[in-house]
C-alpha cells in the first residue's frame, strides 16, 4: 500500500512538473531494462548458468519430499505392529525430515535465498551500468526525464521515438569493447566511434549491419555452391560405383559360365570313356592291353 502511494505521488508529481515545464519543451525518454538485459550475453550466459542450478535444487526438494512421503506410507502399513514408543519415534523423524526440506526449500526459494540473492547479484553489475549511462546520456542530451518501461510505473503510452534502449545498449557494448581492445588501433577506432552522435553511430551501424548481411549472403551463396559441389561428386562417385558394381557382377557371371561349361566338357569326357569302356570293343581292348602288358 506504501509503495502504491510513493507510485501515485511519483506520478502527480511527474504530471505537475510536466505542466510547469511545458513552455520550454520538456525532453521524456524511457529505457526497457529487461530488454536490456536480455541483450547482453553475458547476462544470458549467467541466466542460463543460474537455471541449471534452480532445476537441481527443485529436484532436490522432489526427492526430499519423495522420502518422506515414503516414510509416511510405511509408517501407515506399519502402524498396527508398532508401540506407541516407535510410533512416536517415527512421527518424529518425519517432522525433522519435513522441517529440512522446509528449510531447505526456504534457503533457497524464500525472500532472502539463494536464488534472490544470486539473481540480485547477476543483475546489480548491468543495472549500475545502465544508471551511469542513463545519467551521461541525460547530462549530453539534455532529457529532463528517463523512466524505467519495465519498473512499476504505469506507463499507458511511450512513443519509439522516445526510447533510448538501444543508445544505452551500444554504450554497454562499447565498454565491453574498450576491455577487449587488443590493440592502439582498436582503441582508437571504439574513441572515434564513441565521439559520434547517436544519429551518427546508428547511421555507421546500420551500413555494418548491411555490409555484415552481404557477407553472410556470400557466405551462403558459397556454402551453397559448395553442397553442390559436394553432391554432384557423390552422385559421380556413385554413379562409377554403380559401374563398377555392374562389371564386377559381369566378371563373375561370364567366370562362372567358364567354370560351368569346363566342368561340363570334362563331364562329357568322363562320361564318353566310361560309355566306351562299357561296350565288348572297349573291354577286348581293356584285355588285349592287358594280356600285352
Amino acid at each position: 500500500m506504501k509503495t502504491k502511494k510513493i507510485l501515485i505521488f511519483t506520478f502527480f508529481l511527474f504530471c505537475f512538473t510536466f505542466m510547469a515545464e511545458a513552455q520550454r519543451g520538456v525532453r521524456i525518454g524511457y529505457i526497457d531494462m529487461e530488454y536490456i538485459l536480455e541483450s547482453v550475453p553475458e547476462y544470458k550466459e549467467a541466466s542460463i548458468q543460474l537455471e541449471g542450478k534452480v532445476q537441481r535444487w527443485k529436484q532436490d526438494i522432489e526427492k526430499k519430499q519423495k522420502e518422506i512421503d515414503q516414510m509416511k506410507l510405511n509408517l501407515a502399513n506399519e502402524r498396527v505392529l508398532l508401540t506407541k514408543e516407535l510410533i512416536d519415534e517415527r512421527e518424529e523423524e518425519i517432522k525433522i525430515k519435513e522441517d529440512e526440506m522446509l528449510q531447505y526449500q526456504q534457503d533457497r526459494f524464500g525472500p532472502n535465498g539463494d536464488l534472490m540473492i544470486q539473481r540480485r547479484q547477476l543483475v546489480q553489475p548491468i543495472q549500475d551500468q545502465v544508471f551511469n549511462i542513463v545519467q551521461e546520456i541525460a547530462e549530453n542530451k539534455k532529457y529532463d526525464f528517463i523512466f524505467d518501461k519495465s519498473a512499476d510505473v504505469v506507463m499507458l503510452f511511450a512513443a519509439k521515438r522516445n526510447d533510448i534502449s538501444d543508445l544505452v545498449l551500444r554504450s554497454i557494448e562499447r565498454a565491453g569493447r574498450r576491455v577487449q581492445a587488443a590493440n592502439k588501433k582498436e582503441e582508437r577506432e571504439i574513441e572515434r566511434r564513441e565521439a559520434l552522435t547517436a544519429e551518427e553511430d546508428g547511421a555507421i551501424t546500420e551500413r555494418e549491419k548491411a555490409i555484415q548481411e552481404k557477407q553472410e549472403e556470400r557466405e551462403k551463396l558459397v556454402e551453397a555452391k559448395k553442397t553442390e559441389r559436394e553432391e554432384m561428386m557423390a552422385q559421380r562417385q556413385k554413379e562409377r560405383d554403380s559401374i563398377r558394381a555392374a562389371k564386377k557382377a559381369e566378371f563373375e557371371e561370364r567366370r562362372q559360365r567358364l567354370i560351368e561349361e569346363r566342368e561340363q566338357r570334362r563331364d562329357s569326357i568322363m562320361n564318353s570313356r566310361q560309355n566306351r569302356n562299357n561296350t565288348p570293343e572297349g573291354r577286348n581292348e581293356e584285355e588285349e592291353g592287358g594280356d600285352g602288358q
